[in-house]
């Protein structure tokens, strides 16, 4: 008997072809950068491990680099407070770095030679990993929150914002790491505070190249493909 997918997978699995067919072609040896954005819980790094095995699949050599890994070190990130919301979208993440050792190399004219972290979340150690060596033409598929913020401007060949409501991305949390699962909750407010700021400052839903709503993890809907040529 042949197994049959679940339509729901199906689903899944044909949208994560599209945008994968969507991905630009390289111009030259130049990498291609993606940037996979959605506040936490909505679903940023496993969509960009399966867009990356699709790209694979297509033949398209990738590296995969997640913004978690470019924490900046506690003492900066929680020098304003470790309940402040403005700690939180201020200090998190150390973009300078990010920069220097993923996006320049891996840009246009770049030198293809990058490293794949700069932080330790659970030791709080900087690492300087040996440099890797990108093949030509490689995808970046990057995820992380705050994709869309002022100083990552100019990074993206392709932006894709993941649209989840706080209650459901509240509850996947909740399931994952232990937190409450009420969004309003005080034990959620630096975080989930922060990123309402990041929506409404940067509105990544209006200024990334695809928006997917990916409320329902097994059929995630497509909302919107905005060309460049439009922008």
């Amino acid at each position: 008997m042949t197994s049959v997918a679940p339509v729901s997978r199906t689903v899944r699995t044909r949208l994560i072809e599209l945008v994968a067919g969507l991905v630009p072609p390289p111009r030259g040896a130049d990498c291609v950068r993606v940037g996979i954005d959605g506040v936490d819980g909505a679903g940023k790094t496993c969509f960009a491990d399966e867009l990356a095995d699709a790209l694979r699949a297509a033949d398209r050599p990738v590296v995969r680099v997640g913004v978690d890994d470019f924490h900046q070190v506690r003492a900066i990130r929680y020098r304003r407070g470790r309940g402040s919301p403005s700690g939180f979208w201020l200090d998190s993440f150390d973009y300078p770095r990010l920069w220097a050792e993923v996006l320049d190399p891996l840009g246009p004219g770049g030198s293809r030679r990058y490293r794949p972290a700069g932080h330790d979340l659970a030791t709080d150690q900087v690492l300087r990993p040996p440099l890797l060596t990108a093949p030509a033409g490689a995808v970046l598929v990057l995820d992380g929150i705050f994709l869309h913020r002022p100083e990552l401007a100019g990074a993206w060949d392709l932006s894709i914002f993941l649209d989840v409501g706080f209650a459901e991305t509240a509850r996947r949390m909740a399931g994952r790491d232990g937190s409450d699962p009420d969004p309003e909750h005080p034990s959620t407010a630096r975080y989930v505070k922060a990123q309402r700021r990041y929506l409404a400052e940067c509105r990544p839903g209006q200024r990334a190249d695809i928006v997917i709503d990916n409320a329902v993890l097994d059929a995630p809907v497509l909302v919107r493909v905005t060309p460049r040529s439009e922008r």
